[in-house]
């Protein structure tokens, strides 16, 4: 029998009514997979300043270029699309990139292991994702510390059970206490385990991103992983104006084995892009366009979603500053861009450059999710947990943002006119001078009649006084606490589990612990 042989029947697991039972099994608590909007997206820019905007994206693809560095295939692949290749330099003729995102889905279905929390990407729809790749945390303690893969399990643990996030995420916290080459496995193996929402693969080399294809093939069936998109991940382009040989590689992967991509110009306006609003749309649209074309090149088909990641700068000191006006009107402009070009769109999130839950992270992350929210987001990256600027995974603004996102569906629900919604009889009933709380429609209506936090605290001061002054990010902390006590882990099957974890060790037997 033949080491491949002995592979793929390993790989088998618990055989086909395991991996139907792996994509189906009971999870945390259940609430909508996503959100539907029932109203319509801000919308800030004019047909004619799209228009405008367009032109100048097709000036910066035809007389600038996109640097493709270090991959000569990427180059050939674009070259015989009919780009202008100059070294790494790479011209794409008037209307070409916009030409070769035709092909590209409005719109796309994330399946999750469990079907149930399977997610529609595009349309009207808007999926919360947490935190993505800090180095460090702040913890259960309040220590700010380097992240360790517990870490990481207990992150995604968290983001299992709160009903605020749709998605498991990627890169929740780096994992610093493994081996950087080795990483990908653990992290990945962590969200096919411990959780059962969808989730995102590695990026960081085309074997990691290959690994993250082959274990979500153990899991779930190479035919269905093959027929199916059931990752999404993050592919930033270099700006400005460049694409690096790690992105394009693990571009590549994905896009062939039809797995989705988000293609994200990540922007510190004033230094990675022009200090305009209006520059820094071209700019974002022309890095944007330019890797979409790239994947429906590779793959003709292959889910995209255009990313947009922009912040402001201090000019004073250069620190990365949000919550900020520009960026939100960039956030506004680009959804409205990715919607004229036919495909999803991911920006936004709860960002802030506070250093602890305080009320500077409360106005910067309110003030970036409610453009998010209000913009028509499809896929927001960084809903819940950021922090310090991306530097820090926090676990009590994990909870505090994820509480806050369970308000958006309500928000974005539209005003319910039924009968019902018009109240009518409870206005008949009551009549003058009187109060509602005693009528019919208030009593048949009060549980859900008005969104509620599960964090916030309504007492008097008295009462919170006198249960000893307990602030907001200490409430989410011990709340934290108590979840992962009572964590359960959604169902997979032993088979299953069993050819992960041979799979990982594996890839482990064979990957040096360094790179260098």
């Amino acid at each position: 029998m033949s080491e491949q042989t002995t592979e793929r029947r390993s790989r088998r697991g618990g055989g086909r009514d395991a991996r139907r039972s792996a994509r189906g099994g009971a999870g945390a608590e259940q609430a909508a997979p996503y959100i539907t909007r029932q109203i319509e997206p801000v919308d800030i820019l004019s047909d004619e300043a799209c228009e405008i905007i367009e032109n100048n994206a097709e000036t910066i693809l035809e007389e600038i270029g996109i640097d493709f560095r270090d991959d000569a295939e990427a180059l050939s692949i674009l070259k015989d699309i009919g780009c202008d290749v100059k070294g790494e330099r790479v011209h794409f003729p008037r209307g070409l990139a916009r030409k070769m995102c035709e092909t590209a889905p409005s719109q796309f279905t994330q399946h999750a292991r469990n079907a149930s929390r399977s997610v529609e990407i595009g349309g009207k729809n808007t999926v919360f994702a947490p935190v993505y790749g800090p180095p460090f945390v702040r913890d259960l303690n309040n220590e700010r510390r380097y992240a360790e893969l517990e870490d990481f399990q207990n992150i995604v643990k968290l983001v299992y059970m709160l009903p605020g996030l749709h998605h498991s995420g990627g890169t929740v916290c780096e994992p610093v206490d493994v081996p950087i080459t080795k990483r990908h496995l653990d992290m990945i193996y962590t969200h096919l385990r411990y959780s059962d929402k969808p989730f995102m693969g590695s990026v960081t080399a085309p074997n990691r991103a290959q690994d993250s294809v082959d274990m979500a093939k153990i899991v779930m069936g190479d035919e269905f992983v093959d027929n199916n998109t059931v990752m999404v991940s993050l592919i930033n382009a270099n700006s400005p104006m460049t694409w690096d040989d790690t992105m394009l590689g693990a571009l590549k992967v994905y896009a062939r084995h039809n797995q989705g991509v988000i293609l994200s110009p990540f922007i510190l306006a004033g230094a990675m892009s022009p200090v305009s609003v209006a520059g820094t749309l071209a700019q974002t649209l022309a890095e944007a366009m330019s890797g979409i074309a790239f994947t429906q090149a590779v793959n003709p088909g292959a889910p995209v979603i255009f990313g947009s990641f922009a912040s402001s700068i201090s000019m004073q000191t250069g620190a990365p500053t949000f919550g900020t006006p520009e960026p939100a009107k960039v956030l506004y402009g680009c959804a409205k861009l990715a919607r004229r070009l036919g495909v999803p769109f991911r920006s936004g999130g709860s960002l802030t450059a506070s250093k602890t839950a305080d009320a500077q992270a409360a106005y910067e992350s309110a003030n970036t999710i409610i453009p998010t929210v209000m913009g028509g987001v499809n896929f927001a990256l960084h809903s819940a947990g950021w922090m310090e600027g991306g530097l820090v995974s926090d676990y009590a603004k994990l909870l505090l943002d994820a509480d806050q996102l369970t308000m958006m569906g309500s928000l974005t629900g539209g005003i319910d006119i039924s009968d019902n919604g018009q109240a009518m009889d409870a206005l008949r009933e009551t009549g003058p001078g009187q109060h509602f709380l005693g009528s019919s429609h208030t009593q048949a209506n009060f549980e859900d009649a008005f969104w509620r936090s599960s964090l916030a605290d309504n007492t008097t001061f008295e009462q919170w006084s006198s249960e000893g002054y307990v602030e907001s990010h200490d409430r989410a902390r011990a709340r934290a606490k108590e979840m992962l006590a009572a964590y359960e882990a959604p169902h997979l099957d032993e088979g299953i589990n069993e050819a992960l974890l041979a799979f990982i060790a594996k890839q482990k037997e064979a990957l040096p612990d360094s790179e260098f």
